[in-house]
């Protein structure tokens, strides 16, 4: 008993409780917002949602050049160096300042061609990239804040970020999604991110007066250098993913139609929330893990907990997914959505079969495996496409969902062989 009074009462476990609880809270605000969305916006918006969305993602991640883990990772190992942390700060901004208004403007004076590019000739909504222009500073520092918050070791004020944004982004779509229908779920995805913003300067001004120490003079070419290294990996996923994604939803859009589009999207959004279980447990306990593993054999013990812990309940999950299918459509969306239930089978199998990869390309992650990282990022991202297209020729928008599961499979493969050495090698170390 006393063994368990004091788990329950450590940090770990109330930071572990906490993060789980932001998740259930994510998960129950997106079921909400999907609710509206369909009610509001149908089939056709859901499919421009998924392309804007797509496409701040992209746009995230250049304006920060993927720079979030390199800065939790060299903030947090200069906990103990003020100098070291306040010359890394002031690169980051000088360069984040620099990029954003370049972005900006580019957002700005170009809104008609990125509106083409991202909606198509039928919908005119250069608004939307206006405003964007405006705000994109705005997000873009938010995101940077949140990882030095994260650097410091404040692990309760991130968690409390996220549960806040999440409220915010639920009221503000509300809004703006009864006012303005389309227009309104395109602004909700700019507006709440950047109102976050102010939410990340309350807490990062309790840690310190951020803005008193960017100087134009601590920029640090070493620091952009050491950054650049470490960011490389999460810039190829972040930037090459939504683009393919876009390209794949406007070729369905244009040979099938903008409602099976939103079809696609609609069983995309589904698949993302059960799957925030597993990214969460990957990145708080099998990664660090990874890490620190010290030969193939720690490293294919860790693989064999996951395959032998994770993916039997994760599969149980995805068979009481797929028998409740009829009724979540009905739950979570309107009688307009029914034809996502055909889509279910081919995304849950492509869906075990990603986690099944998981896994493997976090180690690759976990040793920094640069090189092996993009070429297999890469090459999986170029079949889904190529898959994708040549699938939904044949089978329709369900096309896209085989195309899921074939490319996972390819990228399950191509990775275990990578891995061959750990994977089937059965002798321990010496």
């Amino acid at each position: 008993m006393h063994k368990l009074k004091s788990i329950v009462q450590s940090n770990l476990f109330k930071i572990s409780s906490l993060n789980s609880f932001s998740i259930l809270i994510k998960i129950a605000i997106g079921l909400i917002t999907s609710k509206l969305l369909a009610i509001f916006v149908g089939p056709t918006g859901m499919a421009l949602v998924g392309n804007f969305r797509n496409f701040i993602s992209g746009l995230e991640s250049i304006s920060t050049l993927g720079f979030n883990n390199g800065i939790i990772k060299y903030i947090a190992e200069n906990e103990n160096d003020n100098q070291k942390n306040i010359k890394l700060i002031s690169t980051v901004f000088v360069l984040l300042i620099f990029l954003v208004v370049i972005l900006s403007l580019s957002l700005f004076f170009f809104s008609d061609y990125w509106n083409i590019q991202i909606f198509g000739s039928r919908f005119q909504f250069e608004i939307v990239f206006k405003i964007l222009a405006i705000v994109l500073p705005l997000y873009a520092i938010s995101i940077v804040l949140i990882s030095i918050i994260n650097g410091l070791g404040n692990f309760k004020s991130v968690i409390y970020i996220n549960i806040i944004g999440n409220i915010l982004g639920l009221i503000i779509a509300a809004f703006l999604l009864i006012k303005f229908k389309v227009l309104g779920a395109l602004l909700t995805l700019i507006i709440t991110p950047a109102l976050l913003f102010f939410v990340c300067v309350y807490f990062i001004f309790k840690e310190i007066n951020i803005f008193k120490i960017i100087q134009l003079k601590y920029f640090d070419f070493k620091i952009v250098n050491d950054l650049s290294q470490y960011s490389l990996m999460a810039l190829v996923t972040a930037i090459i993913s939504p683009f393919v994604f876009i390209g794949v939803r406007n070729y369905i859009i244009t040979n099938i139609g903008i409602e099976q589009a939103g079809f696609w999207e609609t069983m995309t959004r589904i698949s993302s929330y059960y799957l925030l279980f597993i990214t969460s447990v990957l990145g708080i306990y099998f990664l660090p893990k990874l890490a620190i593993a010290k030969n193939n054999f720690e490293t294919k013990k860790i693989f064999n907990e996951f395959y032998k812990k994770l993916i039997p309940v994760f599969l149980i999950g995805l068979i009481g997914i797929y028998f409740a299918r009829f009724f979540i459509i009905k739950m979570l969306f309107t009688t307009q959505f029914q034809p996502v239930t055909a889509l279910f089978f081919w995304q849950l199998i492509g869906d075990l079969l990603k986690v099944c990869s998981w896994i493997l390309a976090y180690n690759l992650l976990a040793k920094k495996l640069t090189l092996a990282y993009i070429v297999t990022e890469v090459f999986s991202l170029l079949t889904i496409y190529i898959s994708s297209i040549f699938f939904m020729k044949l089978f329709g928008i369900e096309g896209i969902v085989i195309a899921h599961a074939f490319s996972y499979l390819i990228y399950l493969i191509v990775l275990c062989y990578f891995f061959r050495n750990i994977i089937f090698k059965n002798s321990p170390p010496n």
